[in-house]
């Protein structure tokens, strides 16, 4: 199998043309390609397939082989992609997810993408649709008890379900231990992504992430998306904000009057390869 891997802000993804591959039991493989010791090393597998609703459809697993429905750092990486390897020449696209279709403008150097934005659409904040069980139709400041500590939790959605908590320091967040406890928290059905955030002011913010299906990654669109209009509704940030995260920044802006979320961030090429799959 023909493969490249990327990375925006350091989620990296193998990502596989399927307009020229043929992949079956996309899970198990995910899994094999996703292992830093014994496969390519990845936070999951991106399959780049043909849309008949959009230009390009975003076949998307975590590490675990369990399907995601969105990623904002796989998704721009998609996006140059499909420019840089001559699939379109189109400087905004639009791409089916398992989120709905996303629409993208790339930014073109030298003939190759090197940033893109990304119109995420609308955060969901009604916790049926996120989903999270609740007595309280919306879930913002809500006190939640994990290993004898008391968090204040925000939960959105961004076509995938996002539990934000603000902390006084993200450096010393013990996110092996307690990331997991939050992921298979009762109070969220289909498991969540984590996002630790610290607000260094009201257009700065320091982010950590633990991933459903993939644990600690450098970087999360979606759940910098998702913290951005967290910080927002608790009073604590403006509408533009840089996120600050391991890998790298991203730029969120929300669009009060369009209640849309807009993400720009780099996506980069580290190598083409091609691997034997024994599954």
């Amino acid at each position: 199998m023909k493969f490249t891997k990327m990375q925006g802000c350091g989620n990296d993804y193998v990502y596989v043309n399927c307009f020229k591959e043929k992949v079956d039991n996309a899970p198990e493989i995910s899994k094999l390609v996703s292992d830093r010791h014994f496969g390519i090393g990845s936070d999951g597998l991106i399959l780049i397939k043909p849309s008949d609703k959009a230009d390009f459809y975003m076949d998307m697993y975590n590490s675990d082989g369990t399907k995601s429905q969105m990623c904002g750092n796989g998704i721009r990486c998609v996006a140059k992609y499909v420019y840089d390897y001559g699939l379109t020449d189109k400087h905004n696209i639009s791409i089916e997810t398992g989120a709905g279709i996303k629409y993208l403008d790339l930014k073109i150097k030298e003939n190759k993408v090197f940033e893109v934005t990304v119109d995420m659409g609308s955060p969901i904040t009604k916790a049926s649709q996120i989903p999270v069980i609740s007595d309280s139709e919306e879930v913002i400041a809500k006190p939640v008890r994990v290993m004898d500590t008391e968090y204040s939790v925000t939960c959105v959605s961004m076509g995938n379900p996002h539990a934000i908590i603000f902390v006084d320091d993200t450096k010393s967040i013990d996110i092996e231990k307690i990331g997991p406890l939050f992921e298979y928290h009762n109070m969220f059905p289909e498991r969540t992504n984590t996002e630790f955030i610290h607000v260094i002011d009201k257009n700065t913010i320091d982010m950590r992430v633990w991933e459903r299906g993939s644990g600690e990654t450098l970087a999360c669109g979606t759940g910098a998306c998702a913290s951005v209009y967290a910080c927002i509704w608790n009073g604590f940030t403006e509408d533009n904000v840089t996120v600050r995260l391991l890998g790298g920044e991203l730029k969120i802006k929300y669009d009060r009057d369009k209640n849309t979320i807009f993400m720009t961030g780099p996506a980069a090429t580290v190598f083409d390869g091609e691997i034997n799959l024994n599954i």
